[in-house]
């Protein structure tokens, strides 16, 4: 690789690092006996990526955990704030959040780094199991906590609460270590969600972010916004020999040449650093 495409990859993995720390910057949550989480102003807002709200050092709320709160509540109010701000979130960078700002991508792309055998998974398995996490967005994000009520009147946040491994590497397991107080009332739901998150991690060994390919409802959600975003890749028709480069280097199994407004591409920039003709680059939509 050349001199900017090396600086391109650096400059990614340096934003995803600073942009976690930012998100659990709140120091003292993590003391050891503290069982308090964050729960000041900032906790009013929203982050861009998935990061959850019961992390001991989350400053902001996570925007599915959010937009299931808001669904599950007894009044039933629409959530003007939380699907306003993912739009605007969507339109303004799309999948991009999900190649530069997700702290848990980063874990999944750092777990592939692992020597070892990779997974190929069939063009037409791998096609179909790309709609799984269109159908947890539809279903248990928005879905189930919208129509289920339970005998209280209120819904369940069921992605948050069985499904979702982000809460529990971030929230749950720093919860338990740190606190003692809490072990006593571990149940069924802790070992079921430890056993997907054991899952998860260890196919980020095998697959290059599953969790970003198959399961993720936020990048569902930014994969609508895809088309209309305002960070876009562009790919010069005039200096492209048509080489494949570009569509070898992506682990999402994209090709800009043909589908630069993928859903599933992240703007991750591996494309940009395979060119041999410097022919991909971002532009700013007008």
């Amino acid at each position: 690789m050349g001199k900017k495409s090396l600086s391109l990859g650096r400059l990614r993995k340096v934003v995803q690092i600073i942009s976690g720390i930012a998100a659990n910057g709140y120091i003292k949550g993590f003391l050891p006996g503290n069982p308090m989480i964050y729960e000041g102003p900032l906790k009013h807002f929203c982050l861009p990526g998935m990061n959850c709200y019961s992390c001991p050092g989350a400053l902001g709320a996570c925007p599915i955990g959010a937009l299931q709160a808001a669904l599950n509540a007894r009044d039933r109010d629409f959530p003007f704030y939380v699907l306003g701000y993912l739009i605007a979130a969507g339109v303004i960078a799309g999948r991009f959040i999900c190649g530069w700002l997700c702290l848990f991508g980063l874990l999944q792309e750092l777990l592939y780094k692992i020597p070892g055998p990779k997974l190929k998974i069939p063009e037409k398995a791998d096609r179909v199991l790309r709609y799984v996490k269109y159908l947890v967005l539809l279903v248990l994000v928005i879905g189930l906590p919208l129509f289920y009520r339970d005998g209280s009147g209120g819904g369940l946040p069921f992605f948050c609460q069985y499904l979702c491994p982000v809460g529990t590497l971030e929230g749950g397991v720093p919860l338990v270590l740190l606190n003692s107080t809490l072990r006593p009332a571990l149940g069924w739901l802790f070992r079921w969600k430890m056993l997907v998150l054991i899952l998860c991690l260890v196919s980020c060994i095998f697959i290059y972010r599953p969790f970003c390919k198959y399961l993720c409802p936020l990048g569902a959600f930014y994969g609508f916004m895809q088309k209309i975003s305002l960070v876009r890749i562009r790919v010069d028709e005039d200096s492209c020999t048509n080489c494949g480069a570009c569509a070898g280097a992506c682990g999402m199994k994209v090709d800009p040449r043909k589908f630069p407004d993928s859903a599933e591409c992240i703007r991750c920039g591996a494309c940009m650093d395979k060119c041999p003709e410097k022919a991909i680059s971002f532009r700013i939509r007008r």
